[in-house]
């Protein structure tokens, strides 16, 4: 932990108190959540023998059907060159299936297995847990609140015109 990230720890009377124009920009505050949410979520994961790629590629198979890995790269948002190793890692596991795509030998469809399915119960719950730990502080009805501004907010910035 830096030193500018360990003054905003409560309860530190050795670190100087954050300014509090600096506590009051949204945009540092998402920063620092994000870089604690993202240590947190990296490392629930990595005890679940996962990564946050493969969360995503599975449960885009699950939620959406299969996929050439084109397909899967703009449902998850992995870039195409980092996605054949996800899809390995994945294929090594017995956790997705590639298949020849019948209308073009160039490329694979990708499914999830039933292996791969059960493993993302278990993600879930995982990131179940995790995300209640990450969202402590808040009541149920904030925590959706918060879900609801946040995607509100990402739909605004990702829109095309």
């Amino acid at each position: 932990m830096s030193r500018a990230e360990a003054a905003d720890e409560p309860g530190d009377s050795t670190a100087p108190a954050t300014p509090d124009r600096l506590r009051r920009r949204a945009s540092r505050l998402l920063s620092q959540l994000t870089t604690r949410s993202d240590r947190l979520i990296n490392d629930g994961l990595s005890r679940a023998d996962a990564r946050k790629w493969h969360y995503a590629v599975l449960a885009s198979l699950q939620d959406h059907g299969s996929g050439s890995q084109a397909t899967l790269s703009g449902r998850t948002g992995i870039h195409r060159s980092d996605m054949v190793g996800v899809l390995n890692e994945l294929a090594e596991r017995h956790l997705v299936e590639r298949t020849p795509d019948p209308d073009d030998q160039r490329r694979n469809i990708i499914t999830i297995s039933t292996r791969g399915r059960d493993h993302l119960i278990r993600l879930d719950q995982v990131l179940d847990d995790l995300h209640d730990e990450l969202l402590a502080p808040l009541s149920p009805a904030e925590r959706d609140q918060f879900v609801q501004l946040l995607t509100r907010l990402l739909d605004h910035h990702t829109r095309t015109p």
